[in-house]
């Protein structure tokens, strides 16, 4: 046998996993028949009639689809895709400060020899923004600052990234509170608002432990040995960019000036996303203005902010295509009008399976239209006209079937390389996909147990009111 032949196989490119898809989509097109269902008005929102479905004249994805599929999955998602963008540049402005370097030295000397505080600290703060205002986008502008921490205390990137966005998604997850999942969902299932609390609460708690455990164990290897890392490479590349804490720099008025000019923008941010609902404009448009009035406040000149912001920018690039590569995948099922088929399918599938189930397959269900539907209120609106009264014929609570779409929803966010927000933190903390996908599979794998027993509980227990 060859050297050659015993190296061992390397895991594609993001994009040629992306764009592999798009390919075998397409050949899908020819095999799924085009369906639809009809949309009706429900408490102010568009959604689907569980009766409507029917086939539709067949419009399979050509060719040149294949290739249209990128640039219009750019335009599709220009506001994640420059939402990107700007906050990479807006970062990079703020970062050129030394400010945040400052601030996080402080805080890493502080939990210097008490490291373990960090992760259960840190996850439990973004899982409370998780499952209130379904913190989720929000989130990924702290992601250059977990890893930074990270970083300091001797973690790297991905227990950085992890602590923040996975924290945020134990909450989303479990959605005690979230009114812009459980609410949507309960409010099409027509069961009231956030009726069920308290066996949320117990799977937030469930959640918690499960990934600041996890986290735990992966971030001691790491420190135990850096080659550990699943991204040693790129701890290697940003080494000089990490914060040494033994040459860290005193705290300036500037810097404790600027961290508060990002302190009132968080704050401001958190106060418009749930009082006026803004989202990824509004939000992007914060951090401009941060990048912008630290850049200011430190005596950085215009020409220089705006070299600086053009580095960040750069920086984001791979990251941000990404993006528009992932929703091609969703351009061709919708120009080919599959998705609503598969919907039907799969609705079909959970009727004939045994009561217990019908319930695990409601969530794999979910967890599977996720991949194709990455909005929580986009497949609540599609899916829950078509789970609820499918629940009712199964025997199911329709709070069972809320349940299943806010398992199938919130877990896999973490994982489906269609999750604009997902790609996003991953842009930013320069982490490829597929060493993501090899530090999260495993938790998905244990979240999705648990999500399966707590389906099952609620099923024998017939989780209500009703």
């Amino acid at each position: 046998m060859t050297s050659e032949s015993k190296k061992k196989f390397r895991v594609p490119h993001t994009y040629v996993i992306l764009f592999g898809m798009i390919i075998i989509m397409a050949i899908l097109t020819y095999v799924i028949p085009a369906g639809q269902y009809q949309k009706v008005e429900l408490n102010d929102r568009m959604v689907v009639d569980p009766n409507s479905y029917s086939t539709v004249e067949a419009n399979p994805a050509k060719p040149f689809d294949i290739l249209k599929a990128f640039p219009k999955g750019l335009a599709a998602a220009q506001s994640i895709v420059f939402f990107i963008f700007i906050v990479g540049g807006s970062f990079n402005v703020l970062n050129q400060t030394g400010a945040i370097e400052a601030g996080i030295g402080k805080i890493a000397l502080g939990l210097k020899g008490k490291e373990t505080l960090l992760i259960p600290i840190i996850v439990f703060v973004f899982s409370l923004g998780g499952g209130t205002i379904g913190m989720a986008e929000e989130a990924i502008v702290f992601v250059p600052i977990g890893i930074a921490l990270a970083r300091a205390l001797g973690y790297d990137a991905v227990v950085g990234m992890a602590i923040v966005s996975l924290g945020a998604a134990a909450g989303f997850t479990s959605g005690f509170m979230n009114p812009f999942t459980v609410g949507v969902a309960q409010g099409i299932a027509e069961v009231p608002m956030f009726s069920g609390i308290g066996m949320r609460l117990v799977i937030w708690v469930c959640t918690l432990l499960i990934v600041i455990i996890y986290i735990y164990r992966y971030a001691n290897k790491v420190k135990a040995d850096p080659m550990n890392s699943l991204v040693h490479e790129l701890e290697a590349e940003e080494k000089d960019k990490a914060i040494d804490l033994s040459t860290i720099k005193q705290l300036t008025k500037r810097d404790i000036i600027v961290l508060l000019i990002f302190g009132l923008g968080m704050l401001l941010l958190v106060f418009g996303v749930f009082k006026y609902g803004w989202y990824i404009t509004e939000i992007a448009a914060i951090f401009l203005a941060i990048g912008i009035l630290s850049g200011l406040v430190t005596g950085t000149s215009l020409d220089d902010i705006a070299k600086q912001f053009i580095a960040g920018a750069k920086d984001m690039a791979t990251g941000a295509l990404v993006v528009g590569l992932a929703r091609g995948i969703l351009i061709i099922m919708e120009g080919s009008m599959i998705i609503d088929t598969i919907v039907y399918s799969l609705a079909a599938v959970i009727t004939s399976l045994p009561k217990v189930i019908s319930a695990i397959g409601m969530l794999l269900v979910q967890s599977f239209l996720n991949l194709i539907i990455p909005s929580g209120s986009g497949l609540a609106a599609t899916t829950m006209p078509i789970m609820s009264p499918l629940s009712d014929v199964i025997g199911l609570t329709r709070q069972t079937a809320v349940l299943a779409y806010q398992f199938g929803d919130g877990i896999t966010n973490s994982i489906v390389p269609t999750s604009g927000v997902l790609l996003a933190n991953l842009s930013i903390a320069k982490i490829k996909y597929e060493e993501w996908f090899k530090f999260v599979g495993p938790l998905m794998i244990l979240w999705t147990l648990m999500a399966s027993i707590f389906m099952i509980i609620a099923t024998l227990i017939n989780y209500g009111p009703f």
